[in-house]
Order: structure tokens, then sequence, then C-alpha cells
């Protein structure tokens, strides 16, 4: 199935139905804070490597967390009564986004590039993204940074500063989505590590209906 290529001057995505069967479903466009609220509505991302056009992703089996099903392991129970964590949003987001970046780097590479951390920052001062730190004993432990519409949370990338650090962070901001009402914590791909944490597939009509009631689109 081709590929659908967007045009830069006009804000539209073909339907996700079109998506080819590994989730990848337009190529092209721009990063502009209404093209990115479109795609994240109807349940659309980008990823991409640096120096590439931008590619638009839509999978069919959507991976989640549902904020009342993240798991805590017994390890971490521990690490929780050990340690006095301290949850912080939105402290500083272009340095979050940058350490996810740095992190990712590092270790395997990464799709983060200084076109995609100038879009998600005019995101978050537009009021659609969120950053999240988790403090160890005072000292910045982990964090993450996503995209939230209405009631419905996009995760793009977390760090470690310390171990666990990525992991209480992620806890500690499902349980106040859980508070929130939030519907889910979309994940976008699958990842041994998301799984153990309560991440789960679930099929694109269960989401999209989600994703409708969540956005109020």
């Amino acid at each position: 199935m081709p590929v659908y290529r967007l045009n830069e001057g006009e804000i539209t995505f073909p339907n996700p139905m079109y998506a080819r069967r590994d989730g990848l479903l337009a190529v092209g466009g721009d990063l502009s804070v209404e093209r990115l609220l479109l795609a994240y509505t109807h349940g659309i991302f980008p990823w991409y490597d640096p120096g590439e056009e931008i590619l638009w992703w839509c999978p069919r089996e959507r991976f989640v967390i549902f904020p009342e099903e993240i798991h805590i392991s017994h390890s971490m129970r521990k690490y929780w009564k050990k340690h006095k964590l301290r949850l912080v949003l939105n402290r500083d987001f272009a340095d979050t986004m940058h350490r996810c970046r740095m992190k990712r780097e590092f270790k395997e590479g990464t799709w983060i590039s200084d076109e995609m951390e100038a879009a998600y920052c005019r995101l978050f001062q537009a009021g659609y993204a969120v950053s999240v730190e988790v403090s160890e004993d005072g000292e910045l432990a982990g964090g993450l940074y996503g995209v939230s519409i209405g009631r419905c949370f996009f995760g793009e990338s977390m760090f470690s500063e310390r171990e666990n650090g990525s992991k209480a962070a992620l806890i500690a901001f499902a349980r106040l989505l859980q508070r929130s009402r939030f519907l889910f914590m979309d994940c976008q791909f699958y990842t041994e590590h998301l799984e153990s944490m309560g991440g789960r597939y679930i099929s694109w009509e269960e989401y999209d209906r989600m994703l409708e009631e969540g956005t109020g689109r």
C-alpha cells in the first residue's frame, strides 16, 4: 500500500484505516502545533530518524497503560519505602526532553532531533505537552515527557539519572492521572519494560472510542 504524502500547506491526515501493517501512515508535512494536535487526537504520532523526512505512524493495535492498572513490583515497593520521593510537573520541559534525548543517544540512538525538541517546546507553551520528574531524597532521579489532551496522555520518552528513576516517575504520574480520571497512557510501541509496568495491547476500535471520549474531538 503506498504511503500518503502530506502537503505542508494543508493541515490534514489520511484516514488512520489506511496505515500500513507496520503502522506507517504518511510522510512529510511539518511539526506545527496545529498538525501535532490533529495527529494526536486521531491516534497519529511522528517518529523518524534525524535528517529524514517526517514519518507519521498509527499502529492498528495500540499498546497502552491504563492508570489504574500500573504495576508496582515488589522491588519498587521496597524502593518507595526506602526513599523520600517527590513528583514534580513541568519543572523545565525543555531540560526534561533534552535529558530523554541524551540518555537515548548514549544507549541506542534517538529520534529526538533539534527539530523535535523545538516542536514539542512549542506544544508545551501552547499547554499540550507535559514534563514529569521524580526526585529521590532531594536529588533528580528520573522523568518523562509526553502530550496531554483532554483525559488522554501520550507518552514520548523517559530518562533515569538514578536506578529506578524513570519507573518511579511513571508510577507516580499514573497515580496522578488515575485521580484525574484519565482514560489511558499511550505507549505508542511495545517494549518489555512497559509491559512489566502494566502495558497491554488493545484493539484500534477500543482505542479510537476512548480517544474520541477523552479528547472530545
